[in-house]
């Protein structure tokens, strides 16, 4: 059998994003032992691609700003579904996790008195993102890598981890092998923390990168947590949809923030025709007291275009369906518009949107400070993730933390943009913290090699299979089915269908055939990730079949209204004893009277 490149830490960290990074961070603080493991290169993760900002609660640019607002403002766009204490504690510590970031030296925007400048975005009430242009994770990853790397934090890049390691009831380490000459690998540790993204690449659009084969989610499922809410995947209304060159990349919330208008093939604006109850009285109903909205008039109304994602994505879907899009399948978003208005508004644009600006004219032949571009509904985020503590972030699993993305709880059935980033922050802190503490409450656990033979066989299987399929048209059949069957829109029979292509998809991913070597092998890292993407498909699928209604980013045509006696529960799902997926409606539990009130107050 294979040797193994074995490394023993007190914590482990198995994600460097903008929370693998953050928990990193302050596990080593804490004075513990701590290895990082990222699947791509330190730098290169999918938090750089965090254009608009990170939510917090400052008050530098509106005094009428507070966490109690930023709490509200969450909880009603995740349709109540929220875990309250996340809510709160990530609306409280979001501005301490900001100043602290600065810092350590990330440079935001200022206002013209210095204080760092503040934006608006969709579901926010007042001007709440702090940014750095529209490239803010990039700045946020820097920042944070720089500080990591200066405590002395082991880095193993380029690795990918297959399996979490249990003993005695709870997960000491984990196995996985570098991708670069496929040497297995064996992490010994007192605590795990997943910060491992999300699952955007189980769709066929998606502004996901690569990485984001549902690993973390799928890790811990098979370790015996459990998942929740997996129903809640946010389609982010604007992704790029023509040329080919940009499918489906993200064009930021900060180009509406700044003023950026949906336009249908008709050059109407359509996003006037339906603004829901909960937002009337917050919302502009003319264009102009939108435009005075996002230059900072306080006095007035937000625009139509800064309504919460899933309500954007789904009346941008309804204009293509009614024959009201754009000859390649999507609407135009349009920010070249504001030379009406302002005098420089070119060079306003470039400054405001520099990342926008620069990697549309040199991918795709467009200039948005004079043209708009071709947008569409693209996956984006998924709410939905392993079931954590809220204060904790521990798993349902002992020894198992997780945080960011592959985390639930928080964001509800729709997260907020700009409330990615600040989660982030709030709960990779708190992850390290709190795994920290356990690892020095608890001994090391050593695995028989026996074990580790039977991880490394199951890795390797694929090059012994006698099947015809390859890895990379599995995954393509796989992305298609999702799309087409449990995309934006969904139905109880697409999802049925989708149900029963799952098992034949997971026959043929079980019999794909791998040649070559160990080395560089892409067709082995693609047959090793389908495990995963077919594991959170299939939650995916089972947890929307299961809520007959629509909410938030979870939208059913034939149940195409809330349901206000089923909207109080989540779904979580376990693994069985037979291995099947186990779910279970669970009921919200109470707010407290004080955040209760909060929301009653807000309203």
């Amino acid at each position: 059998m294979p040797s193994y490149d074995t490394h023993t830490y007190d914590v482990l960290v198995i994600g460097a994003g903008g929370a693998g990074l953050r928990a990193a961070i302050e596990a080593s603080a804490h004075g513990v032992s701590v290895g990082l493991v990222c699947k791509s290169l330190l730098g290169k993760a999918h938090t750089v691609m965090a254009e608009g900002g990170i939510a917090a609660a400052l008050s530098y640019v509106d005094d009428r700003d507070n966490w109690k607002v930023h709490f509200a403002d969450t909880m009603r766009g995740g349709q109540y579904l929220n875990n309250g204490r996340m809510a709160e504690l990530h609306a409280k510590e979001a501005p301490e996790r900001v100043l602290e970031l600065e810092a350590w030296g990330a440079l935001f925007d200022r206002t013209k008195d210095g204080r760092i400048l503040q934006r608006n975005f969709g579901g926010h009430k007042y001007p709440r993102l702090v940014h750095v242009g529209d490239r803010t994770g990039l700045e946020m990853i820097r920042t944070l890598q720089d500080h990591g790397i200066y405590q002395g934090i082991a880095v193993h890049m380029e690795c990918t981890i297959t399996t979490l390691l249990k003993e005695e009831g709870r997960v000491v380490g984990a196995f996985g092998y570098e991708r670069e000459k496929g040497r297995f690998l064996v992490f010994f540790a007192k605590a795990v923390i997943l910060a491992t993204g999300g699952i955007g690449r189980a769709y066929k659009i998606t502004s996901n990168s690569w990485e984001y084969t549902g690993d973390g989610h799928a890790l811990a499922f098979h370790a015996g947590a459990e998942l929740m809410d997996m129903e809640f995947v946010q389609f982010h209304p604007t992704g790029m949809i023509w040329p080919p060159s940009v499918r489906g990349i993200l064009v930021t919330e900060g180009v509406r923030g700044e003023g950026g208008i949906l336009l249908n093939n008709q050059g109407r604006r359509f996003m006037f025709d339906d603004i829901p109850a909960l937002y009337v009285n917050q919302t502009a109903d003319n264009e102009e007291e939108g435009w005075r909205y996002t230059q900072g008039d306080k006095n007035a109304r937000r625009p139509p275009e800064l309504l919460t994602r899933d309500h954007v994505a789904r009346c941008i879907v309804r204009e293509i369906k009614e024959g009201r899009g754009t000859a390649h399948g999507g609407v135009l978003l349009d920010i070249s518009w504001i030379k009406k208005k302002l005098p420089h508004a070119e060079d306003h644009i470039r400054k405001k949107l520099p990342g926008m600006y620069h990697q549309f004219l040199k991918l795709a032949d467009i200039d948005i400070t004079r043209q708009p571009m071709e947008v569409g509904p693209t996956t984006h985020y998924i709410m939905g993730g392993i079931r954590v503590d809220a204060d904790t972030q521990m798993a349902t699993v002992p020894g198992l933390f997780a945080a960011g993305e592959c985390a639930a709880g928080l964001h509800g059935a729709n997260r907020l943009g700009g409330n990615s980033l600040s989660d982030l922050l709030v709960f990779g802190k708190r992850a390290g913290e709190y795994a920290a503490q356990f690892a020095k409450e608890n001994k090391s656990v050593t695995i028989s090699g026996e074990h580790l033979d039977q991880y490394s066989r199951e890795a390797l299987r694929y090059f012994e299979t006698e099947g015809a399929d390859n890895s990379f048209q599995v995954q393509a059949d796989l992305q298609d089915m999702m799309q087409d069957l449990v995309g934006i829109v969904r139905n109880e029979a697409d999802m049925l269908r989708a149900v029963e292509e799952l098992k034949k998809l997971k026959e043929r991913a079980a019999n794909v055939r791998v040649t070559g070597n160990r080395e560089f092998n892409p067709g082995w890292h693609t047959a090793l990730d389908l495990q995963n993407l077919l594991t959170v498909s299939e939650a995916v699928t089972l947890a929307a079949l299961e809520r007959k209604e629509s909410l938030g980013a979870h939208f059913r045509e034939d149940y195409p209204d809330r349901d206000e006696k089923s909207g109080k529960f989540n779904i979580v799902i376990r693994k069985s004893e037979e291995g099947w997926m186990e779910l279970r409606q669970e009921a919200l539990p109470e707010l407290p009277a004080e955040l209760q009130h909060i929301i009653n107050e807000m309203k």
